[in-house]
């Protein structure tokens, strides 16, 4: 029989065996979910999937696109912040969440930057006003003008309460004198479809998320918020072009819970940013309308610190606010 000595040590080396062999398990051992807080079909939705695809390969596990659409983007953005923090859960941060949320709405469930570890930017993108081809105005100015002349102004769709492209709305009306009525849907898709079917006459949408459409004839550009005309969209003016000195862009990220271990943190933005610079990946997301943006996990946090900041006296100047 051995001494008790001896059995106490060759136990506490037997109990310490599944923690080792916890240890060395490679990361990722299952399936990565990535919440997409927005319905099937625009920009978030697209960017995730080319995206997920790529890093999925990479990582040697499936990353599972999941849309939970629903109170701005904010609903799976807060699901995520609830998460375990390894790795398998991520949510496609955004301009909605992240920086406008935290202006916009009284009681939000979490903070945008202690709540979260934020990993990766993916793109940049302009905002874009859209018509069913049928609107009769082409221009803003004529835009402005029916908008007055119907009683009831003149309806206008975005992707959700608390996005860019539903502030671009509010901030057109107070510069111009329009007069015009958000109507959010639970996504950009369900909004162009909308659009598309005359159920409403226009739309407030990131150019990677109408640029099918665009290209297709569905739907007729009005304007685009960029700073000059884009690339991928000559004839397409500007609304500063037009009048209207407004420039509104979104973006799109990577972000996980609060507390994500460094060396998981350190492999996704690796990989994620390797996904970014191959040429496919940048060639399909200039055809959407996006500027690929790879940044440090540190520089990305600073990154939505920063729009934090500047968005907040946008949406507390616009009067929006969401219960």
């Amino acid at each position: 029989m051995l001494p008790r000595r001896a059995w106490l040590a060759g136990g506490a080396v037997i109990a310490a065996l599944p923690a080792i062999t916890r240890a060395e398990t490679p990361w990722p051992a299952q399936p990565i979910r990535l919440v997409v807080p927005f319905a099937p079909g625009g920009t978030t939705d697209l960017a995730a999937r080319l995206v997920a695809q790529g890093l999925g390969a990479r990582l040697g596990q499936p990353v599972i696109v999941e849309n939970k659409p629903g109170a701005g983007s904010t609903l799976g953005a807060a699901q995520v912040a609830q998460a375990a923090p390894d790795g398998l859960t991520l949510v496609v941060s955004n301009i909605a969440s992240h920086a406008i949320a935290p202006s916009l709405y009284r009681d939000l469930r979490y903070h945008p930057l202690r709540d979260f570890t934020h990993v990766a930017l993916l793109i940049e993108t302009p905002s874009v006003f859209v018509a069913n081809p049928q609107f009769a105005p082409r221009g803003l100015g004529e835009v402005v003008r029916l908008s007055r002349e119907q009683p009831r102004g003149l309806d206008v769709a975005s992707s959700g309460s608390g996005s860019s492209n539903h502030l671009l709305i509010v901030q057109f009306g107070q510069v111009t004198g329009a007069r015009v009525n958000h109507v959010p849907y639970r996504g950009a898709g369900p909004a162009m479809t909308d659009v598309i079917a005359d159920v409403v006459p226009m739309m407030s949408d990131s150019l990677p998320s109408a640029s099918g459409h665009l290209r297709g004839g569905a739907v007729r550009g009005m304007a685009v918020a960029s700073a000059a005309r884009h690339p991928g969209f000559p004839a397409l003016p500007t609304f500063r072009e037009q009048g209207v000195d407004l420039v509104s862009n979104s973006w799109f990220g990577i972000s996980g819970p609060a507390g994500l271990p460094p060396a998981v943190i350190g492999r996704l933005n690796r990989e994620i940013n390797a996904v970014l610079a191959e040429p496919a990946t940048q060639r399909r997301f200039a055809e959407l309308g996006g500027l690929v943006s790879p940044l440090s996990p540190a520089a990305y946090a600073e990154f939505i610190a920063g729009e934090v900041a500047r968005w907040a006296p946008i949406v507390q100047a616009s009067g929006a606010k969401v219960e």
